[in-house]
């Protein structure tokens, strides 16, 4: 389990760097909750996005990305709520998932999937 919390670790810093390149403000990393736990919000103009991160070292049981399952969203947008209702002032509302895999020996390849739930 250590082995899946660092690699868990490691995509999310890695998908919190890309977002910044790509001009988002992470604003929380890890918000967390009794309820559960969001893994990076992040400021987009004047939409927040709630992004979950999905590492994964290879596609044996699938993308990265298809491990964020209907539940998983529902989860997500409960957590979200929750969030908003400590915050003011936000108007605009996005889910997005951002895919990390980290191939041994390979270049992380990460994909930002915006508003895809």
């Amino acid at each position: 389990m250590g082995n899946n919390k660092a690699l868990g670790a490691r995509g999310e810093d890695l998908a919190a760097e890309f977002l910044e390149e790509c001009g988002l403000r992470i604003v929380c990393r890890n918000w967390r909750c009794r309820y559960g736990e969001l893994d990076l919000i992040a400021r987009d103009g004047p939409v927040v996005a709630f992004v979950e991160v999905k590492t994964r070292s290879g596609t044996g049981f699938g993308s990265p990305a298809e491990a964020v399952t209907f539940s998983k969203q529902a989860r997500i947008r409960r957590l979200a709520g929750l969030w908003l209702t400590e915050q003011s002032g936000w108007v605009d509302v996005r889910f997005d998932v951002v895919s990390v895999l980290l191939g041994k020996g390979a270049d992380p390849v990460i994909e930002h999937l915006r508003a895809v739930f």
